[in-house]
């Protein structure tokens, strides 16, 4: 098979580490094994049982070399290799191929990190591909498999497709979790804090959950073409699963959407409580503003040099003035405050 590359393919971090984990298993055998060479791994290719081969660290050398010996089209090479593409799935040679996000949320930033997950099945073996060899989603799936009679360890390798796919969807509902938590939060804080940093805050959420998802809805179409496939590698009884997958991925994405209504009215609810308190100032000033306009006039009256004033040779004139000026203050706070305006 011809393994020279004919696309581009998008620039990726170097990894310093690659490691392999293969599990080995059938109904009453499993087998675990971690190595850092990709050549231990080739002899499980002439084995009968099923194998899930995960690969934390993606590397050209070791991606080459698995697909070369796993007989693995050399498209489906550059789709592994490459980052940031939309979530798809193809059936090209022998095997079923699928690429979907895999998401955490940061806690001490509230940020939703997206990792590029590689999925490719053949007759009995998955092999998964991912950047970050320190976390996952899978670790439930390492247990059920360890687990003797669990159905994971009785079902085809197109099951153990499903429940990765599973997991890796269910996720997305603990990163929304997580978001919900930080939307709720917002609406505590707009009301008491509606400053310039509480809306940095809000369109930070926003833009995050934007990030999440645009991730995540091309998955609805991945789970739609995996249970329209007529592949020899799925079974019959298996097209109810993705079909509960399916489902899954389409309330999150429904989820998504309203939480980024919500986000918006967030917006609309700082720009709301931004209003109110330019209208509260506003109102103050022009409080203000009158109750000292009459005063003003009578200042500025009394202010002019004119010789014949007839209260200038009054000796209570000045104690005349600011009585009536007095007068005038309260009549009007009196005033206002019947009417309601403040």
């Amino acid at each position: 098979m011809n393994f020279n590359p004919v696309t581009a393919v998008a620039s990726r971090k170097p990894v310093d580490h690659v490691r392999i984990t293969v599990y080995e298993y059938d109904s009453g055998y499993f087998h675990e094994e971690t190595t850092d060479t990709v050549a231990d791994c080739f002899r499980f290719a002439e084995t009968d049982t099923k194998k899930w081969i995960n690969v934390d660290g993606v590397r050209r050398e070791e991606v080459e070399a698995l697909c070369r010996h796993f007989n693995i089209h050399f498209l489906l090479m550059e789709d592994i290799m490459s980052e940031g593409q939309r979530a798809k799935m193809d059936e090209i040679g022998e095997n079923l191929f699928c690429l979907l996000p895999m998401c955490y949320f940061k806690m001490e930033s509230s940020a939703v990190d997206i990792e590029q997950v590689s999925l490719v099945l053949g007759k009995n073996v998955v092999i998964s591909f991912q950047d970050d060899p320190n976390r996952d989603v899978f670790n439930p799936i390492r247990e059920r498999l360890r687990t003797a009679g669990t159905k994971l360890r009785v079902s085809g390798s197109d099951y153990l497709l499903y429940a990765l796919l599973d997991v890796i969807v269910d996720n997305y509902f603990i990163v929304m979790d997580h978001l919900g938590d930080r939307i709720e939060l917002m609406e505590d804080i707009i009301p008491r804090q509606p400053n310039n940093r509480t809306l940095a805050r809000v369109n930070y959420l926003r833009r995050e959950l934007m990030e999440f998802k645009r991730g995540i809805t091309p998955v609805r179409d991945l789970m739609s073409g995996l249970m329209k496939s007529e592949n020899v590698l799925l079974e019959e009884n298996t097209g109810k699963y993705f079909k509960d997958v399916s489902d899954h991925i389409i309330q999150a994405v429904d989820l998504a959407e309203s939480y980024r209504d919500i986000v918006i009215n967030l917006q609309e609810l700082y720009h709301a409580q931004m209003n109110q308190k330019l209208n509260e100032v506003m109102k103050v000033l022009t409080v203000v503003t009158t109750l000292l306009a009459p005063l003003t006039v009578i200042t500025g009256i009394y202010g002019m040099n004119f010789d014949h004033m007839p209260e200038l040779k009054n000796p209570n004139g000045y104690f005349i003035t600011i009585g009536v000026m007095l007068l005038i203050f309260l009549g009007m706070i009196i005033f206002f405050r019947k009417r309601g305006w403040f």
